[in-house]
């Protein structure tokens, strides 16, 4: 992994406090391997196994039949905007102005240029952990401190309005939330959304940013609920989603900010001194992906069943485990069993005790340890 020297007087101070993304890191070193022809299994990328649906792969192909090669506008094609538009009023109940959105390179691009928007030196950044490596190094890279808020399995993985009061201070400044979560796979009902939003209302200087990501991988009976269509809450919600999750178009790199107009064009002004806009291509085919239905019509249902079936099979394995604590995951595809029972000397006697005297042994410890 490669590392900038926090000592070197030539660089941003910003940059030395930077950690590289270990998703990238562990990504990149799984393709390596593979390269080598070693067989690995990368765990690490959030990343469908799945071919993007024909169709949208027909789009791509026709855009570059038709010459839609050049350069779109900064904040996106006018067609994809207002795709995006039906799209968040229809599943969402997110009313948005075609200037109220901005197409960028992956919602990962959306998110920093979020931040980077929002947040100046010395606001705090309210961050739920679990939570994607990245919110924290980017609330950094803005010169902002990222406050963590643990939760856990018992809590389902949900941020409570209390934990949130008791960390807010007059420096708070945004609030980011992801659900369905990457890496826990938990939703928050509209109750739990509720009473953070009572929180939100108290503090006039907090915005929430709420990555909708995977909104389409859900498993019933929860259901996905857009934070900026609470009470209230528009004028306070920057709501980032994407194509790479729910589509399977993750090297097509396509994402998207929809918020009040004054912050999404700040986040458009930052995206016009860096990538400017999206492939021509990839946002051609975006249109095609959001014309396929609600939910993400019958090519992203198939999908879900996917999950679905992959989900169920690897709880019931993990429960079947002595001392693994779980919530199980209701959206995403994700699991995050909390393991710290099998951790220290005590942990082995009890791992010894469920095993037969074939698998373990004294002898044989670390060779468990590894597996």
């Amino acid at each position: 992994m490669q590392t900038v020297d926090a000592v070197d007087s030539t660089l941003n101070p910003l940059v030395a406090n930077v950690k590289p993304s270990k998703t990238m890191a562990l990504t990149d070193l799984a393709t390596s391997m593979k390269e080598k022809g070693i067989d690995v299994i990368g765990l690490a990328a959030g990343e469908p196994d799945f071919d993007t649906p024909a169709a949208i792969v027909a789009a791509g192909i026709e855009a570059l039949q038709r010459g839609m090669t050049r350069y779109t506008p900064n904040t996106g094609t006018t067609a994809l905007r207002k795709a995006i538009c039906k799209k968040l009023k229809d599943d969402n109940g997110l009313e948005y102005a075609p200037n109220e959105v901005v197409v960028s390179n992956g919602a990962k691009q959306s998110i920093w240029q979020a931040v980077l928007a929002t947040c100046s030196p010395g606001d705090e950044v309210i961050i739920p952990a679990p939570y994607w490596v990245s919110y924290t190094e980017m609330a950094t890279l803005a010169g902002a401190q990222p406050v963590v808020i643990p939760t856990t399995p018992e809590e389902g993985f949900i941020l409570s309005a209390d934990k949130l009061e008791a960390h807010l201070t007059p420096r708070s400044r945004l609030l980011i939330l992801c659900s369905p979560s990457n890496p826990t796979g938990a939703v928050y009902s509209r109750a739990a959304l509720e009473a953070l939003a009572d929180v939100v209302r108290r503090h006039p200087r907090l915005l929430v940013l709420s990555d909708e990501i995977y909104e389409y991988i859900i498993y019933k009976p929860a259901e996905h609920h857009s934070f900026g269509a609470l009470p209230g809450m528009w004028e306070r919600t920057l709501t980032v989603n994407g194509f790479s999750k729910a589509y399977a178009m993750t090297g097509w790199r396509l994402g998207y900010l929809a918020g009040p107009h004054h912050y999404v064009a700040a986040a458009a002004v930052i995206q016009s001194q860096s990538t400017s806009g999206a492939s021509s291509i990839a946002q051609h085919a975006g249109v095609t992906a959001l014309e396929l239905g609600p939910g993400g019509g019958q090519p992203v249902q198939d999908m879900l069943h996917a999950f679905r079936q992959r989900r169920d099979m690897i709880v019931s394995r993990l429960r079947a485990i002595p001392g693994v604590k779980l919530a199980e995951p209701q959206g995403a595809f994700y699991v995050l069993p909390e393991m710290s029972a099998f951790f220290g000397p005590a942990a082995m006697d009890r791992i010894a005790a469920a095993l037969s005297p074939e698998v373990y042994t004294r002898q044989s410890k670390k060779r468990i340890i590894t597996l």
